[in-house]
């Protein structure tokens, strides 16, 4: 395996790797379906774990990895295991930390030759993984393949990977981790069973927030539904001064159809820099889950709390009708191509931010005069 401090693609900045990770927060069902599985000695070859990216799928992929290595034949416990924690000072749970399991085989994406980092897994990762399935596993255990994310396979590496999940080795279990299910190829989904990872709750991401370290001045129920329940997202928010930046879109949103021009321009200035790259995706992000939030609260599906003070005013306000959740709609389709073409060609965010503020004004300005946007 690869230095552990080399390049890791799959670390939220700030924030414990999910192989640190030693708790799990709000995915007790999905555990206990491992759980049941083992028990019943019916653990199948191949597990895609699904869920929106960030609610735990890489911290439950890294568990079930430490303890079928650490275990190797669960199926025979008195009852079954109630748990997928092994002890901290288990030499497995030692091992993975470092990466350097002999059991465990980790793909990811990997630099180049030259240095530069990919962003999908590449062939020569499948062709290592090969190399790794001919070797007889440690003392005759179990063998873990471990994909994080299985979206970020190209074309050669599936097929590659597919050949070995149609004909697994024994004692060999493969643990994708997947965000999109619809860019993996449907024959390897098909070889695989599901494990299904949910938004958190507030009270479970404001326990696992608080468990890597962060403390968030905010309502977990505000904090959940800005970051859509997913740990990885509140974190990035959370060091990007996510929920204050939310709070002045809503306060800018008031002031719709003569939207405070000081106050936008103020928080374009703010994305000016290149050191402000993090801060330019927060506001992007940000922007688009106002506008989604405007198309749900008008098409009759207004979000289960506020994320931000004044924001259900603001929903009731510009999205009272079916007609302004299509025109939201419509307007977050055309930003968010505007602003993935602007970043790929290197435009000015703080012009795209003025220009999305703009186009927030006058969409809203349309539906209170009844014209159409």
């Amino acid at each position: 395996m690869s230095d552990p401090e080399e390049y890791e693609p799959d670390r939220v900045e700030g924030v414990p790797h999910p192989r640190q990770t030693a708790v799990l927060f709000g995915q007790a069902a999905a555990e206990r379906a491992m759980l049941d599985a083992i028990a019943r000695d019916r653990l199948h070859h191949a597990w895609l774990l699904t869920g929106p990216r960030g609610v735990g799928k890489a911290t439950l992929a890294w568990r079930i990895a430490r303890f079928l290595i650490a275990a190797p034949n669960p199926g025979g416990m008195f009852g079954g295991p109630e748990t997928l924690d092994i002890a901290a000072d288990h030499p497995v749970a030692a091992r993975i930390a470092a990466l350097s399991e002999p059991s465990l085989f980790l793909m990811r994406p990997t630099r180049s030759d030259t240095g530069a980092e990919r962003r999908d897994i590449t062939v020569d990762v499948a062709r290592s993984l090969r190399d790794f399935l001919h070797l007889s596993a440690a003392d005759g255990g179990r063998r873990v393949v471990l994909v994080d994310a299985a979206d970020q396979l190209n074309t050669q590496s599936a097929n590659a990977i597919l050949k070995l999940v149609e004909e697994p080795p024994a004692r060999t279990v493969f643990l994708l981790v997947c965000h999109a299910p619809a860019r993996l190829l449907p024959t390897i989904r098909s070889r695989c069973r599901t494990l299904r990872c949910d938004p958190l709750s507030g009270p479970d991401l404001a326990e696992a927030i608080a468990a890597a370290g962060l403390d968030p001045a905010v309502e977990p129920a505000a904090l959940s539904q800005l970051a859509s329940g997913s740990v990885g997202e509140a974190a990035r928010l959370l060091q990007e001064d996510g929920p204050a930046i939310y709070a002045d879109l809503v306060s800018l949103g008031a002031t719709v159809p003569e939207m405070d021009r000081a106050r936008l321009l103020k928080l374009a200035d703010t994305v000016t820099t290149v050191r402000n790259r993090g801060r330019a995706d927060a506001v992007f992000r940000l922007m688009d889950l106002l506008l989604a939030r405007l198309a749900r609260a008008g098409a009759g599906h207004p979000p289960a709390a506020e994320a931000a003070p004044g924001e259900a005013a603001l929903l009731a306000r510009l999205a009272p009708s079916a007609v302004a959740g299509r025109a939201w709609a419509t307007l977050a389709q055309e930003v968010g191509e505007r602003v993935s073409h602007g970043r790929a060609v290197n435009l000015d965010p703080s012009g795209l931010v003025l220009d999305t503020g703009l186009r927030i004004n006058e969409t809203g300005r349309a539906l209170l005069t009844g014209r159409t946007p």
